[in-house]
């Protein structure tokens, strides 16, 4: 039985293409871009090439005095981390004044109720500092309410809110968010706006610059490209806290060596997602031909479905189906899904990004996240679409 990997939110395989790029520059024999002698200065040239290109691919500004920051890190966490408690304590500090005789940061901090994990996490540690932290509430489709944000960003009777965190598209159900909306509320209240740009970045276009916001995240490895690497946008002029310290590196806001191969593959991996542009329609028209097929024939809820929704992925509920029973059924079946966020997968918890819609028992109790990739084949979501059909089947017996 063929295997069919359909959990590329998880991770993309890493197209050859990459591969052949990062075996390339290695062979360059680049070394230490922080060292001060020729060979340190060779790589220096690259990494800085590519740190440009990079940020023109992403719509930010890459050259004269207004030019945005690319901070290299490695992954989506680490960049998520970084931008919020980063920002968060840098933006305090400068708008509300240090932290007070007991050590503790002033200022609130709101998160959408549906953020990764990463964002979750790293809102609760800046809540152990000293800051307030909120979540921001979303509708059933899981859209964030502006109007609740509006309405948080306002509140007279707390201190101001210092960042808010709304991620472009949601890793669990696709469902894409109103994030140049929530900039310009949250400018109009002197508040900071990061996003989680890590599911749509080489899927659907993303111009840093149109978008507005001040921090964004991405990671190479969900556009198909090298794992261990992404980077942290940042708009001209902010400065962010390390986290991580011990080096002057990339202004010592993110110390460590940078790799100019890693780089070089999630440049390669992003110029290739931008130049086919019929990849997004391409797996719309699979992700739309396996929710079809399943609907026809299963008591079934499409989680999100009235919203916009990423081209790739599909979050569905069956009645009646226990999903950690499903998943392992599915896995001895090789169907390669999950039920949300890779970052969770060890835990039984329920979703609770579904949690967050108000979705009922059932459908929290069913749900299953179905993701595509660039490589994924009409024949593979067939194929899928017989198996998971006789699976559910045995279940419901």
């Amino acid at each position: 039985m063929n295997p069919i990997y359909l959990d590329n939110n998880s991770t993309t395989p890493i197209d050859p293409r990459v591969v052949d790029t990062i075996a390339s520059v290695l062979k360059q024999g680049f070394l230490n871009p922080a060292s001060q002698h020729r060979e340190g200065q060779r790589a220096r040239r690259e990494l800085e090439l590519l740190r440009t290109e990079i940020l023109d691919l992403l719509g930010g500004q890459s050259r004269g005095m207004q030019a945005d920051q690319l901070i290299i890190t490695s992954g989506g966490t680490e960049s998520n981390n970084l931008a919020l408690i980063g920002l968060a304590r840098s933006h305090a500090r400068q708008s509300v004044g240090p932290p007070s005789g007991d050590g503790n940061y002033k200022g609130r901090v709101l998160v959408s109720a549906v953020e990764h994990p990463s964002v979750i996490g790293a809102a609760e540690a800046l809540q152990r500092e000293g800051f307030e932290v909120e979540h921001i509430e979303v509708d059933s489709n899981g859209v964030v309410r502006l109007d609740d944000l509006e309405s948080r960003l306002k509140d007279p009777s707390k201190q101001s809110v210092t960042l808010v965190s709304i991620m472009l598209a949601n890793n669990e159900t696709g469902v894409i968010q109103p994030v140049s909306q929530a900039v310009a509320l949250c400018h109009e209240h002197s508040a900071l706006l990061h996003t989680d740009a890590v599911q749509m970045v080489g899927k659907l276009p993303v111009s840093f610059t149109e978008i507005g916001c001040d921090a964004m995240s991405l990671t190479a490895h969900k556009f198909h490209g090298p794992r261990g690497i992404g980077g942290l946008v940042l708009k001209h002029g902010l400065v962010v806290d390390p986290i991580l310290f011990g080096g002057f590196q990339q202004m010592a806001m993110r110390p460590g060596t940078e790799d100019v191969a890693l780089l070089a593959g999630m440049h390669r991996g992003l110029q290739i997602a931008i130049e086919d542009p019929d990849r997004a329609a391409r797996m719309g028209q699979l992700r739309d031909l396996l929710e079809l097929k399943l609907s026809d024939q299963f008591d079934m809820t499409i989680n999100g479905l009235t919203a916009t929704r990423m081209p790739h992925t599909s979050n569905v509920s069956f009645t009646g189906i226990d999903r950690q029973v499903f998943l392992m059924a599915a896995d001895i079946e090789g169907l390669a899904i999950s039920t949300g966020s890779a970052c969770a997968s060890g835990s039984s918890e329920l979703s609770p990004v579904l949690l967050a819609m108000k979705a009922n028992n059932d459908v929290v109790e069913g749900s299953i996240r179905i993701s595509l990739g660039a490589t994924t084949t009409r024949a593979e979501i067939e194929e899928a679409v017989v198996r998971i059909s006789s699976i559910v089947e045995k279940l419901l017996k």
